[in-house]
């Protein structure tokens, strides 16, 4: 098995190493998924649950581009929910509350079927690297096995340290150690490293909660679901989560223990997630708030282990204990395990090209927490998108790079490679300029094509994609086309409180109008024969009634993003010397020579690059 020189040798196999894995196997390439435990493969070290904010529109373009992530968490859900539903739909976000046992199952399960992908279970302590060019991995048992690429995904375990109250211990997830070798290996190559933090709640038996004093948070009545193959099928049945808060008398239970906390008393230097903060780190920073939700979510179908979400703790295991008994649902609370913190080694990743290849060894691609992320879709994307690069890589074929504009993983990895990051990033709606165009309705019409394209995603794929955007660009040209009388459109509006009309006029000028659902539009017999004779089914009657319902949004968001693009079209070549530009500020060149821009388009993203900075590389291109 190690006389072979893989193809594309994957180290780590949470998220991302899973995708990075199967993406370059599916590309038809050799492949090796190496990690310390194959009964860990795509474990949820922390919350149960894919998707959320931004996170499932990510999860959807996974699926569209032809990855795992959205099947797995179809095939283990327990729960759906689509986020933001109240607020328009580039806002709405699925979301699922997973089986943590059977998600790391199933992902093994599909890991086992792809055809071109060999396991094998060991650490890998370090790199062979020869001019400048990685040749393969180094195991802690002294084995050398040959590659053409790396992709490291190495999570939170390079070094990880796990601190619960005053005692902290070696390790990359509570009960299992830590890798080590490789960081030093790295600083030694010429990387910049740094330290982060990350944080989990305490689990706890759910037979030893009162749910009667909580409040219950049910599944969406309809469910839908991530994939937009027929592989699988929306929930028919579905498992509560749970909602309650803390208190004035937790708040001060906790701070009881805040000269024992490592986060208080120097011993954690990292820096941790902004928005998913630790619960002491919110009754400190927020000391006005008197409470503080806590989600109460199910681990499984079956099990009786609960995540205590909104509880992130590196407290001593006494008073976290203590504080929890105190929360409404909470009083004979029993421990599974206690929360803890991890610091653990990442690598700035500006340090990488757009594809996710690292720029000072050629062949080495990074994915993950290792490049300061927080969050499995945030990872699962970025391993999906090192997986494709260094299987095209070793096919000699062009790069596959996703624009800022056409889909949220293009949103992250950019702002990854061009501004950095020195907290653990999440992905926001808000991060993303044209969210209008990249909601989570429309990844298969934006991403299913490009993947087709580069020979990942299945012809049967694509076909459905183009019948459904077929079916649906042939409705929306029927409400252009269609018209109505008075007599038939005034008792519809009338219903809604819409102004009545007093002449015909186009469908589609009424199903405008926001007082006006489709379920009132199909009161129309020509709107409900036309569904029942052409079968529309739910994802082209939701995708119809987006595109004519925001077409103007959408479209002045397509004409912006054209005018950003022309500048994406500008290379900047590879070793461009900016001190010849003695017009450029010199923040401006020390950025740029540090970043190596690929366009002119990434330099305007740069911290400190001013528009009179890109005027000059214009004027400079231009010639």
């Amino acid at each position: 098995m190690f006389d072979i020189e893989y193809d594309v040798i994957v180290v780590g196999a949470g998220h991302a190493g899973s995708e990075a894995a199967a993406a370059a196997a599916n590309l038809g390439c050799s492949t090796l998924l190496i990690t310390m435990n194959l009964q860990n493969i795509a474990q949820m070290s922390c919350n149960p649950a894919m998707g959320g904010i931004a996170k499932g529109q990510i999860v959807r373009e996974i699926d569209a581009l032809g990855g795992y992530s959205g099947i797995v968490s179809d095939h283990t859900a327990i729960q759906f929910k689509m986020l933001n539903k109240s607020k328009g739909p580039a806002m709405w976000s699925p979301r699922v509350q997973s089986d943590r046992m059977r998600f790391a199952e199933e992902w093994r399960l599909l890991l086992e079927q792809t055809p071109n992908l060999d396991f094998y279970q060991e650490m890998v302590s370090g790199l062979l690297v020869e001019n400048g060019k990685v040749t393969g991995v180094k195991t802690s048992l002294g084995i050398e096995i040959k590659a053409k690429t790396v992709v490291l995904t190495n999570g939170t375990f390079l070094n990880g340290l796990i601190h619960i109250g005053e005692k902290q211990f070696g390790g990359g997830r509570a009960g299992e150690k830590a890798a080590t070798g490789i960081t030093e290996q790295l600083i030694d190559l010429g990387f910049d490293a740094g330290r982060m933090k990350t944080g989990t709640p305490p689990r706890v038996d759910g037979r030893s909660l009162d749910y009667s004093k909580m409040v219950e948070q049910p599944g969406d009545e309809n469910p839908e679901k991530f994939s937009y193959t027929d592989l699988t099928k929306p929930l028919t049945e579905q498992r509560s989560c749970y909602m309650t808060y803390t208190s004035s008398e937790v708040h001060d239970l906790l701070r009881e223990g805040f000269d024992r906390s490592p986060m208080f008393n120097g011993r954690i230097k990292s820096i941790g997630p902004r928005y998913c903060p630790s619960i002491e780190d919110k009754i400190n920073r927020f000391a006005d708030k008197e409470r503080h939700q806590i989600f109460v979510e199910p681990e499984g179908w079956n099990t009786v282990e609960v995540y205590v979400n909104g509880f992130s703790t590196s407290l001593p295991e006494d008073v976290q204990f203590k504080a929890l008994k105190s929360v409404e649902g909470f009083e004979n609370v029993k421990f599974f395990r206690p929360g803890y913190a991890i610091e653990y080694d990442y690598f700035p990743p500006t340090q990488l090209t757009h594809t996710l290849e690292t720029k000072l060894i050629s062949g080495l691609f990074f994915a993950g927490q290792i490049n300061g992320t927080t969050g499995y879709e945030e990872a699962a994307s970025q391993g999906m998108m090192a997986g494709i690069n260094a299987a095209l890589k070793v096919k000699e074929q062009e790069a596959f790079i996703l624009k800022r504009s056409e889909a949220y993983i293009g949103v992250l990895i950019d702002d990854l490679i061009t501004k950095g990051t020195e907290e653990p990033y999440r992905m926001f709606t808000s991060r993303a300029e044209y969210r209008t165009l990249l909601r989570q309705d429309n990844a298969d019409f934006r991403l299913t094509p490009k993947s087709y394209e580069i020979g990942l995603a299945s012809e049967k794929r694509m076909k459905r994609m183009e019948e459904k955007e077929k079916k649906a660009n042939a409705f929306v040209q029927f409400f252009k086309d269609t018209s109505v009388t008075p007599e038939e459109a005034n008792p519809v509006l009338s219903a809604k409180n819409s102004s009545p009309v007093n002449q015909s006029g186009k469908l589609f000028k009424l199903f405008s109008r926001p007082q006006i659902t489709l379920e009132d539009i199909q009161h129309f017999e020509k709107v409900d024969t036309y569904i029942k004779e052409h079968n529309l089914d739910k994802e082209v009657l939701e995708q119809t009634e987006i595109q004519v319902k925001y077409s103007g949004y959408i479209e002045k968001e397509k004409n912006n993003a054209d005018k950003l693009n022309r500048l994406e079209d500008i290379k900047i070549p590879k070793n461009f010397d900016y001190t010849k530009l003695k017009s450029l500020s010199f923040e401006a060149c020390e950025k740029m020579s540090k970043i190596k821009p690929a366009t002119i388009s990434q330099a305007s993203r740069i911290s400190g690059v001013s528009p009179s900075d890109i005027s000059v590389l214009l004027v400079y291109m231009g010639r």
